[in-house]
């Protein structure tokens, strides 16, 4: 038996998308419209298989109070608050109000716009706005690279013990190990940082671009 992940082929992909709980049609219109509006952009959102992943850690941990730093057109968003229960809350914060623009259509259409408050500017300042005692359950990270050790910054404290932050793009293409940009180089050094975080238990996953998942001690 392998001792590790295994390459996946577009065959072996399609396979793993095929045999869990796939998009439903207004995810999947999501998914295609950011990519036929957005072509040269539509790489920032998130692959079918991390939706399906969020709303099933937003379940599991039982969340009731989620944060999302990096909305783009919703689909991260949209997982998340299917995942809450009714009088759940996100707060997503994003800096584009062209993009969120297709993301509130969506969750309007989904019917969980009244869990979803969205915050725009720099996520670094209006992280600031939260309540700083320990009360989130739930966070998803996926916004510029050289700003995550900020938005760390901010969440650690504000997570109840047990509450779970998810890091996307920690692998970084594969060239985390030979960092070649700006934000390749701010990816290594976050994940040196956060390995050293006792506040933390961490397990790092290789699926799409690399997941960090984080649970509060």
């Amino acid at each position: 038996m392998p001792t590790k992940s295994i390459p996946l082929t577009e065959d072996l992909h399609a396979y793993v998308l095929a045999h869990g709980s796939p998009p439903d049609a207004l995810a999947r219109e999501l998914i295609d419209e950011t990519v036929a509006l957005l072509p040269a952009d539509a790489e920032m959102q998130i692959a079918p298989e991390q939706a399906g992943l969020l709303t099933f850690l937003t379940r599991l941990v039982n969340a009731r109070q989620a944060v999302e730093v990096g909305t783009f057109t919703g689909l991260s968003s949209l997982a998340i608050a299917r995942g809450l229960p009714a009088d759940g809350r996100l707060t997503c914060f994003d800096i584009s109000e062209e993009y969120t623009a297709v993301a509130r259509r969506y969750w309007a259409r989904a019917g969980v716009e009244d869990r979803i408050e969205l915050r725009i500017g720099p996520a670094a300042e209006t992280l600031r706005s939260l309540p700083v005692e320990p009360h989130l359950d739930f966070a998803f990270v996926d916004a510029d690279k050289p700003g995550y050790p900020s938005y760390w910054a901010e969440l650690v404290p504000r997570m109840r013990t047990g509450g779970l932050i998810v890091v996307d793009n920690v692998l970084r293409g594969g060239r985390i190990l030979a960092p070649q940009t700006v934000a390749d180089r701010a990816i290594a050094e976050f994940n040196e940082a956060v390995l050293d975080d006792e506040r933390v238990e961490l397990v790092m996953l290789p699926i799409a671009d690399g997941l960090t998942l984080a649970r509060r001690r």
